[in-house]
């Protein structure tokens, strides 16, 4: 890892995690997920810092993946392995994952491995011009990043479903209406109101916040952990199918996929 793609600044309590590759649109390719856990590790380390925050400079959140980077993994059903010390950015049950609180502010593009970020997040920030998608599906794939679980919990199955399965774009509005969101707010005020929650959360009584979280995931923990278990797997099988070819394909040549069903 030679470049920084991951900004790091402490400030009043808070960890400011921000994504640093805003001439990619902050596409998260291997180096980029490792130094996210990395700084995830180093926030729950520091007993000065008791919230963190995910951003992203520039005019995007993340443009999703970098795919061509992520095959061999995928096709091998594994995750890029963590750093030492570092902590999971998904939050997956079976891995070592952050104890402390997380606010996420997204602007922009926000695809794929960016929802199921904030999906792992405890408050999310949007300003008006976000717009998400989850586009495994037009890749061949699907998400194995804890949205079949997770975005389900958020927003229930048929509004999940109506994404999840056409890959189709959904603004702010849209999402905070649904539940995603916590709240919307002017482009220009996204990173300062997720700052303010995040200062406010770390004013708080520490162990009354950890006790706090640990419940509220506990009572999610069960079905999170009996469906995360097997999605590499079956990503696994997907990626050796004609149609994740094709996806790749037509993700690589900019067009639309013409799937085969085989």
């Amino acid at each position: 890892m030679t470049e920084t793609r991951i900004s790091f600044e402490r400030r009043d309590g808070v960890a400011l995690m921000g994504l640093n590759r805003s001439a990619k649109r902050n596409a998260f390719d291997v180096d980029m997920y490792a130094q996210l856990a990395k700084a995830l590790g180093d926030l729950q380390r520091d007993s000065t810092l008791r919230c963190g925050l995910l951003f992203g400079h520039g005019d995007h959140f993340t443009g999703g993946l970098e795919l061509p980077q992520w095959l061999p993994f995928l096709r091998d059903g594994r995750m890029p392995p963590l750093p030492e010390g570092g902590l999971d950015p998904l939050r997956r049950p079976d891995q070592p994952c952050l104890e402390k609180p997380l606010v996420m502010a997204a602007q922009g593009w926000c695809l794929t491995i960016g929802m199921e970020l904030m999906m792992a997040a405890d408050v999310r920030i949007a300003a008006d011009d976000t717009r998400f998608a989850m586009l495994e599906i037009k890749r061949g794939i699907y998400p194995i990043g804890g949205a079949t679980v997770r975005f389900i919990q958020e927003v229930g199955w048929g509004n999940a479903m109506r994404y999840l399965l056409t890959g189709d774009e959904l603004d702010a509005a849209t999402a905070l209406r649904l539940g995603f969101l916590q709240e919307v707010v002017p482009r220009e005020q996204a990173l300062e109101r997720a700052f303010e929650l995040a200062r406010r959360i770390a004013q708080q009584a520490p162990l009354g916040v950890r006790a706090t979280l640990l419940s509220g995931r506990q009572s999610q923990g069960a079905t999170e952990a009996a469906v995360f278990a097997g999605l590499l797997a079956e990503m696994a099988r997907l990626m050796a199918t004609d149609d994740a070819a094709e996806g790749l394909r037509a993700f690589l040549e900019r067009r639309n996929a013409r799937f085969s069903g085989r």
